[in-house]
């Protein structure tokens, strides 16, 4: 993993605010240096949690989206590590190896691309590169049966988790196939064409490749699914969706139910649990909308999943603190440090 930069301890004290009396996150959470100790702590802690970064937007520009999807680690960190561990939530039971790192990509790119055609086709390249790195992570993480939960970057990255962790999870003798199911929390179905790897098109290749056996999208938003997309979804059995507008605009089911239904749908395996931030209302993303969920309705879906499901996996992504075309928000990262927690408190709870 080249682009991978391991967190010392020290780094990880670095985002915490120490306070007399109080344990935070930051404190409490494993963090190994290197490769060799990653392993050596996988294998030995009974920590049930690897969280690490990704912070890239290549996928979101290689699919024609806003950039800025890089900018959500950091004040997700900042957020995250500084949460009190405590009988709720603790940090004993989560490992920070660090984040990926693909500025020198990015840059290369900006610097020797000219024209949009051509720097779609070779930001459309790298991701092919960062499939092979995020897959490597995801496959050692899950080989000794703990969950990745990965963050940022753009949803490009649900192929190499998929990927990655039916590998790891087949090759730790937990599965007869390397083939696990996803539910997806989006507006979009992130199906497009096989045209070359993006942000919306990585569940395609995922099933194409056969890592992908059961999906469904929660939330699909009607205006912006492909007429050929939605051909594909209805006449396969196991693809499946619910529409935003099935819920909230025409309330033929309840959210709960329409996640219950989601849960149901893939309960005959390890599932991934995706969430696009774009599809919670008035949440800075790259594809921002003025009519979505609200993010309690998100903070439910996280926890009905992680309860229901035997997960796989858990990837928040799409979301910014700041956009390429200037807008900002420093709330994204807080709200996403409340999924990921609402994560791990409901997949203790056995």
């Amino acid at each position: 993993m080249k682009h991978f930069k391991f967190y010392h301890k020290q780094d990880i004290l670095s985002f915490t605010k120490i306070r007399r009396f109080e344990t935070k996150l930051g404190e409490s959470l494993q963090a190994p240096e290197d490769i060799g100790n990653l392993d050596s702590v996988l294998a030995q802690s009974n920590a049930r949690y690897v969280l690490f970064g990704i912070p890239e937007d290549i996928g979101v520009r290689a699919n024609c989206g806003t950039g800025g999807t890089d900018s959500i680690w950091t004040p997700f960190l900042n957020a995250f590590l500084n949460i009190q561990s405590n009988d709720f939530l603790n940090g004993d039971n989560i490992i920070l190896p660090g984040y990926f790192d693909f500025g020198d990509t990015k840059y290369l790119i900006e610097q020797n691309a000219h024209g949009t055609e051509e720097k779609t086709d070779a930001y459309r390249h790298a991701v092919n590169m960062i499939d092979e790195e995020v897959e490597e992570l995801a496959r050692h993480i899950s080989s000794y049966n703990k969950i990745p939960i990965a963050i940022g970057g753009g949803h490009n990255n649900a192929y190499p988790l998929l990927k990655g962790t039916a590998k790891g999870l087949y090759k730790a003798g937990l599965l007869p196939l390397a083939q696990i199911n996803c539910i997806n929390l989006d507006a979009h179905s992130d199906f497009r064409p096989s045209e070359g790897r993006h942000s919306g098109n990585g569940f395609r290749y995922a099933e194409e490749d056969g890592y992908l056996q059961k999906y469904v999208v929660i939330g699909l938003h009607e205006n912006y699914l492909p007429q050929n997309v939605w051909l594909d979804i209805v006449n396969n059995p196991f693809l499946d969706f619910i529409t935003y507008e099935d819920i909230y605009v025409h309330e033929k089911r309840t959210f709960r139910q329409a996640v219950a239904h989601a849960t149901g749908f893939t309960a005959d395996n390890y599932t991934g649990i995706e969430l696009d931030m774009d599809c919670i209302e008035h949440t800075l993303s790259s594809a921002m909308t003025p009519a979505g969920i609200s993010s309690m309705h998100a903070r439910q879906y996280i926890a009905q999943a992680a309860t229901d499901c035997k997960a796989a996996y858990l990837h928040i992504c799409e979301g910014a603190t700041q956009l390429a075309d200037g807008r900002k928000d420093e709330t994204t990262g807080k709200l996403i440090s409340y999924l990921v927690s609402d994560f791990i408190k409901a997949g203790d709870i056995e």
